[in-house]
């Protein structure tokens, strides 16, 4: 389809990076819906941007919309007109719905239709709606509004260029009309340019010093960033995040090389890293032996001849920001942590549920019921509560306050400056761990103890006050506490989740009104549910997990435990599986609890006996099984049942007409589903 190319650039002032990449999505997807919405015939339709601006290209866009007829089906002729072959209230209301008159309806095949002709439109009449729609339709986390306009926007918008081939599209957008011209890198080019046509921008905006795409800006950090490894022998760490938002601050990046100074490196490499990672977006580098080094690299939006300066000015705010690290640091030093803890008082967690402080006593007495329950040796569980106690002490330290996210982490250090243990430390360093899905859990029994205490302690207290998650809010990020806790248990943490919840909640029950049993039964399907996406999510069918849930099993690792072993049962032996639910069900529906299980054998013919000797075997089966932790052979004693209770079904009348004999016969069964109660509710297969 040959036709013309239309482009729409929204300038702006500098958009937050996150917000940018979002916008593009957005773009992407809502773009070709609104072309189609106004029926306009279109080619590619292409995304570009800078920090500075949104742009849209449109391929191939004829002149003219095309003709179309559309065709509407009302009621039979029967119903749309009465005996004296006047228009029924049906007929008239169809017409009216269709904006039509009665004259103008048909009457084809026994049904009236209302047939319409939209005729040709002109495109470019068509565009100034559409480029409103693009504007007020992207959706922005914040938005602003700027001079004396009522118009938002994720921040100023300071020119429009609207071109359909060489012709401007005339829009009004708060202050401003559409033109053909647009404007290049800030400092290298500002501009403004004028473009000949819409074919011409992406290269106009080029020459301007420009990148206006975000993969090809990645791309060329991405090289930058090689090219120095290359002659340094260092590497560089990029995390996802800092690149994403490093790709959308710069519309033509440079990587350049920093340094500082080599007596930085005795500050905790935690600290330097969030230093330049997180407060400046510059990548640290490191040796061969994974090494921090005092060299870091720099995405430049400046001008490439003056590298050394802006290589000076970088290194001169990063040592500033180290010196402050470096001060901090050792200040913290003079203080041995314990001497933090009651500083905690000054910190406030939640406003109902106390101060740091608080939560730290809570923690600890947490940490010595789980401790008691894991069966702790008496070193390690004074480890254990040596580092509760001290888990967060370092909240309040100048290095924490002034680099957030080296919580945890500096306590650890300063726990080992003290002469603490090196457990203690080490859990201390990680008992905010696993912090999201895929992150390591604390190396040792005492750091999963400590980690679990504090996540749980978060949970209980929320749900108590009736704060747990709804929706996508969830402030506090319970679900990804309760899926680290989950991570923990399923990895080998030998507690009770259930009895911790109670030891959690008690702790509450002092100082905060709420309904404990119903605030446990609230916490505990939340666990359930957690798990139940982990599952899902790691294959595990919908209904081999209900199957287990169903047998009132509460503790996540046995429920993830259970559902992989019978989804691997399932796969293995899926015939007999599959049959073995069926007669499940089939007994399931059969049972009466008037009959209860108590098996007269007088009465029973042979596939009778068979069956309950079956049943008998399965039973002594499945308890030691269970008593053993060995679900799967659990598992492999209920399909022993399968034959059994095929030839039971196939062979005997279990509604007899002697009560007697059906009152036994549906004991019989009774019996038979009893021995599932504890394994797997086999119904739910059957589904």
């Amino acid at each position: 389809m040959a036709g013309t190319t239309l482009a729409f650039e929204i300038g702006t002032e500098e958009i937050p990076a996150f917000d940018l990449s979002a916008a593009i999505k957005q773009l992407k997807k809502d773009v070709p819906a609104l072309l189609d919405a106004k029926r306009i015939p279109h080619g590619d339709i292409e995304v570009y941007d800078t920090p500075r601006r949104l742009i849209v290209i449109v391929h191939d866009i004829p002149e003219f919309t095309e003709e179309q007829s559309e065709v509407f089906k009302g009621p039979s002729v029967k119903i749309a007109f009465d005996d004296n072959n006047e228009p029924t209230k049906a007929a008239l209301g169809f017409a009216r719905g269709k904006g039509a008159d009665i004259a103008d309806i048909v009457v084809e095949d026994g049904y009236i239709y209302v047939k319409r002709i939209i005729a040709a439109q002109s495109i470019k009449e068509l565009l100034p709606d559409v480029l409103d729609e693009i504007i007020h339709g992207i959706s922005w986390p914040k938005s602003q509004r700027w001079g004396s306009e009522h118009e938002t926007f994720s921040r100023p918008v300071r020119w429009l260029l609207a071109l359909l081939g060489d012709e401007v599209i005339e829009y009004h957008y708060a202050n401003l009309e559409t033109s053909n011209m647009t404007r290049g890198h800030r400092f290298l080019a500002p501009g403004p340019f004028e473009v000949a046509n819409a074919d011409a921008l992406l290269e106009t905006l080029r020459s301007a010093y420009l990148i206006p795409s975000e993969t090809e800006r990645e791309a060329v950090i991405r090289e930058g960033v090689a090219a120095i490894e290359k002659e340094t022998g260092l590497t560089a760490e990029l995390p996802a995040k800092t690149l994403v938002e490093v790709i959308n601050l710069a519309e033509y990046p440079t990587v350049l090389l920093g340094t500082f100074d080599e007596e930085f490196l005795a500050v905790p490499e935690e600290i330097i890293v969030d230093a330049m990672l997180m407060h400046q977006r510059y990548f640290p580098l490191y040796d061969k032996n994974g090494a921090l080094t005092n060299h870091f690299l720099v995405v430049s939006n400046g001008d490439p001849a003056c590298a050394q300066t802006i290589i000076e000015g970088n290194e001169r705010v990063v040592r500033a920001r180290l010196y402050d690290a470096k001060f901090f640091y050792d200040e913290d030093l003079k203080i041995p942590l314990e001497g933090y803890v009651d500083r905690l008082s000054e910190v406030v967690f939640q406003e109902k549920l106390g101060t740091m402080l608080d939560k730290t006593h809570r923690i600890e007495k947490l940490c010595e019921h789980l401790a008691l329950d894991a069966d702790l040796n008496a070193e390690d569980k004074a480890d254990a509560l040596r580092a509760a106690k001290l888990c967060k002490a370092d909240l309040v330290t100048g290095a924490v306050i002034e680099f957030t996210s080296v919580q945890g982490v500096m306590g650890a250090y300063y726990a080992q400056a003290a002469g603490e243990t090196e457990q203690v430390a080490t859990a201390i360093g990680q008992h905010y761990q696993p912090r999201f899905a895929g992150d390591a859990a604390p190396d040792s029994e005492v750091g999963k103890i400590v980690a679990f205490a504090d996540k749980l302690d978060t949970i209980c207290g929320l749900f108590a006050l009736g704060q747990g998650p709804s929706g996508s809010s969830d402030p506090f990020a319970l679900r990804r506490s309760a899926i680290g806790i989950i991570a923990m248990l399923r990895k080998g943490l030998s507690v009770s989740l259930e009895n911790a919840i109670d030891c959690a909640l008690d702790s509450y029950a002092a100082d905060i009104t709420f309904d404990k049993a119903a605030v446990k039964a609230e916490i505990i399907d939340f666990f359930i549910t957690r798990t139940k996406v982990i599952l899902k999510d790691e294959g595990v069918a919908s209904d081999v997990i209900e199957a287990i849930v169903a047998c009132h099993i509460t503790e996540p690792a046995e429920i993830s435990k259970r559902a992989h072993a019978l989804e691997t049962m399932r796969k293995e032996i899926p015939e007999a599986m599959q049959d073995l639910a069926t007669a499940f069900a089939r007994a399931n529906n059969l049972r009466n609890k008037e009959s209860g299980s108590s098996v007269d054998e007088a009465l029973l013919e042979q596939e009778e006996q068979l069956l309950l000797d079956a049943i008998v075997t399965a039973e002594d089966n499945v308890n030691k099984a269970l008593q053993a932790d060995e679900y799967p052979l659990a598992l492999q004693s209920l399909a022993d049942l399968r034959n059994p209770i095929d030839t039971f079904f196939s062979d005997v009348m279990i509604m007899d007409e002697d009560p007697r004999v059906r009152a036994n016969r549906l004991a019989l069964l009774n019996r038979f589903v009893n021995v599932f109660e504890h394994v797997a509710d086999f119904s739910q297969l059957s589904k």
